[in-house]
């Protein structure tokens, strides 16, 4: 159900994967396997994605979700698994 809504979100938003990424910092391969249930994300992730979409967290539970207006914005979420930066 993650995996569905999120790529149906993200389609909704009109943003690619790598974009998507770039804005939740996460690698755009991440987002992918999401998408493609390779991965289940955690708590942290959902967090930030859900920021990066500007929807709420629980709109990825959600069976309706992307069919229509998507959940409005909930609460931010601190600590989400972010890329680190090369030294």
């Amino acid at each position: 159900m993650v995996a569905r809504n999120l790529r149906r979100l993200r389609l909704l938003k009109q943003l690619s994967q790598e974009e998507l990424a770039h804005r939740a910092g996460l690698y755009r391969t991440y987002v992918g396997l999401i998408e493609r249930e390779k991965y289940a994300p955690t708590v942290d992730v959902i967090g930030s994605l859900a920021e990066a979409l500007g929807i709420a967290p629980a709109a990825f539970f959600d069976e309706t979700a992307g069919r229509g207006e998507p959940v409005k914005r909930g609460k931010k979420f601190a600590g989400p698994e972010k890329r680190t930066q090369p030294s």
